[in-house]
């Protein structure tokens, strides 16, 4: 196994029992993936932004454990400690995981995007979100305008959710 997908293991593990949370953090790195090859990001990028995709709601979790409810801020608050072990653990380089914990603590701000990988994760998980808390076209449409800048992330979001 590559050490990608060694992280897709471990994540699993860590949601054992919750399906739901699973799905989502596969779709938003099969979206990141997708997005990220149409914008011809280069490998390091790539990577670390697949590896973000996996964690970025790693949060959850301990939020729901020490709160008993979650939302973006704790998510980016509470997250990046629990990533770090973990991708130390599997073997990851440190500037990876620094630049992932980066990503995961800011994986809900839309200002001051700083990175193509954070732009696209943004993206990736904003069109699960948008399916999964099956949002309305005007939602989708606003997103589509303010939110989205990458060329491939705004054809996906109009072809999928708007049907243009």
């Amino acid at each position: 196994m590559t050490l990608l997908e060694k992280l897709a293991m471990a994540m699993i593990d860590y949601y054992s029992g919750d399906a739901k949370r699973a799905q989502h953090f596969l779709k938003v790195h099969a979206f990141s993936k997708l997005i990220g090859a149409g914008e011809g990001i280069d490998e390091k990028a790539m990577f670390i932004l697949e590896a973000a995709a996996y964690v970025h709601d790693i949060g959850i979790k301990a939020a729901e454990e020490k709160f008993g409810y979650q939302n973006g801020k704790l998510q980016e608050e509470l997250g990046p400690p629990i990533a770090e072990k973990m991708l130390t653990e599997l073997g990851f380089e440190k500037d990876v995981i620094d630049r992932v914990c980066y990503l995961i603590a800011h994986h809900h701000t839309y200002k001051d995007v700083d990175g193509i990988d954070y732009r696209i994760l943004l993206e990736a998980d904003f069109l699960v979100n948008c399916y999964e808390f099956k949002q309305d076209n005007r939602v989708i449409y606003a997103a589509k305008e303010n939110i989205f800048e990458t060329e491939t992330g705004k054809k996906i979001c109009e072809t999928m959710f708007l049907g243009e």
